[in-house]
């Protein structure tokens, strides 16, 4: 009887305005995206870093990842998508009750004027819990990508009162203003699937808690080699695949224009990863795994505001943008500002997230195709500047749109941190850096060593001549490149 009911032309289970097809869809894409994150960036993590930081590096990913969740749907869903409050903020409010939840997904301050005079709101065509959900994963993710600055050295109790902190007060802010109906949605700015939202948010927040937390031990920042190679890649492969539902679930539906979307991105990570490999040869003689990785997660930001917005040739131009610009940014200019050196982004963020978010949000203002536009975006007759007609001032409010959204990053995430310092210090102890994860959690990632004697500091530690004598290691470990280690 259930499965009669369940696909039955209309009934409760599947009324007439539920697409099942879209339905379906949007939740493979929040699947994806959450894989991402749980496992994809938990194992990145715990793999990139020095092996005395494993778990601690996983777990804060872990705990940002549950963390979200609850506050997303107790508070901070309808701070980003419901009802204004401010012209850049919505009412918070639960999403838990079942009429909430079954009835058909809407953004109500999507309110847009169409071309013929109309009046249209976003209104998928599934139950506002998969809508809620799907929203949670790039929460989520925004979070964990934060998290990279401060790993190594940040106080897990401090890391675990930021989290909801910088939720409400940070994300749901750029949330609302791009997606969900506030001022820089109405006036037409472009952000496909987060280039601004997510990637120079986090890349600016956390750039901004790297310096108010402190840098690392001075060993660390000097040698700081990856525990497992291999490992690492498989975070980065399903880092990589999840981007289709990243960007693919952005038109919140199986439309056209969400097979543009994954091929774009696609084409536009292989591009930046290629040519990021390159220039390594080129300068440094020899590819390297880590800065493959980097291109790689450049080309996927690169292309997220303007994934589904953009014609394929115009993703190999951002491809190649990406792949070099960031480079340029992290293996050049980070070697020449004083800021920038004194500043521990552990993983680099800043240049993989931030700078990489921005060229996006500025290239789709360059890029955006105005079929492709008119196909979804709220206002009529966006198109990029290299499209002439009205693209010089979408270019210019891609400019002024990123203004916004990095300062508000910078004076929230100042403000959130100065906050719990009141209570609870930042950093870690010098004693329990030392040590790493065995002082904060008790436990350790590879309990044996070698043919299964028990792990012993003096006879295996990263200072011992066993690793001293390593030939050649890769500049992205030593910090010869300029940061000790990007992602």
């Amino acid at each position: 009887m259930a499965t009669t009911m369940a696909y039955g032309a209309v009934s409760p289970v599947a009324p007439e305005w539920l697409n099942k097809g879209d339905n379906a869809w949007q939740m493979t894409a929040s699947t994806l995206v959450a894989i991402q994150s749980m496992p994809g960036l938990v194992i990145l993590y715990a793999s990139i870093v020095k092996k005395k930081w494993a778990v601690n590096s996983a777990f804060m990913a872990l705990y940002a990842f549950a963390a979200v969740l609850i506050c997303w749907v107790l508070l901070c869903y309808r701070m980003a998508f419901g009802d204004e409050l401010l012209p850049f903020w919505g009412k918070g409010a639960p999403a838990l009750g079942q009429k909430f939840l079954t009835h058909r997904a809407k953004v109500p301050e999507s309110n847009h004027t169409t071309e013929n005079g109309g009046h249209e709101v976003i209104e998928p065509f599934y139950p506002m819990a998969t809508l809620v959900y799907f929203q949670f994963t790039f929460a989520a993710i925004t979070m964990i990508l934060l998290a990279g600055s401060v790993l190594g050295r940040m106080n897990i109790k401090a890391w675990m009162a930021f989290v909801p902190l910088w939720l409400v007060f940070s994300y749901t802010v750029g949330a609302f203003s791009l997606w969900g109906g506030g001022f820089l949605y109405q006036w037409g700015v472009i952000d496909y699937s987060g280039g601004y939202v997510i990637h120079l948010s986090s890349g600016i927040a956390g750039f901004t808690a790297a310096y108010w937390v402190g840098p690392r031990l001075k060993s660390d920042r000097e040698r700081f080699p990856p525990n497992n190679v291999l490992l690492m890649l498989a975070g980065a492969g399903l880092l990589w695949m999840g981007w289709s539902g990243f960007n693919g679930g952005a038109p919140y539906a199986a439309n056209i224009v969400a097979p543009i979307a994954v091929l774009n991105t696609n084409i536009c990570a292989a591009t930046s990863l290629l040519v990021w490999t390159s220039l390594d040869v080129v300068f440094f003689g020899k590819p390297s795994v880590i800065g493959a990785v980097q291109g790689m997660m450049t080309g996927l930001v690169c292309i997220t505001p303007g994934a589904g917005l953009v014609q394929s040739w115009a993703a190999i131009v951002m491809g190649m943008l990406s792949g070099s610009i960031p480079w340029v940014s992290m293996m050049v200019l980070h070697k020449k500002s004083t800021l920038l050196q004194k500043v521990d982004d552990t993983l680099g963020v800043f240049h993989t997230h931030a700078v990489a978010g921005l060229l996006g949000g500025l290239l789709t203002g360059l890029f955006a195709e105005p079929e492709l536009c008119d196909l979804i975006l709220p206002v009529p007759n966006t198109r990029g500047a290299f499209y002439g007609g009205n693209g010089g001032k979408q270019f210019l409010k891609q400019l002024v749109a990123a203004a916004f959204v990095t300062g508000w990053n910078l004076v929230s995430t100042t403000i959130i941190l100065l906050g719990i310092r009141l209570f609870i210090p930042l950093r870690m102890p010098d004693e329990q850096l030392a040590i790493g994860d065995d002082a904060v959690h008790g436990e350790e990632a590879y309990a044996l060593w070698g043919d299964g004697e028990k792990y012993d500091p003096t006879k295996h530690g990263w200072n011992t001549s066993l690793y001293s004598q390593d030939i050649a290691p890769s500049p992205y470990i030593n910090g010869a490149r300029g940061v000790t280690i990007n992602l």
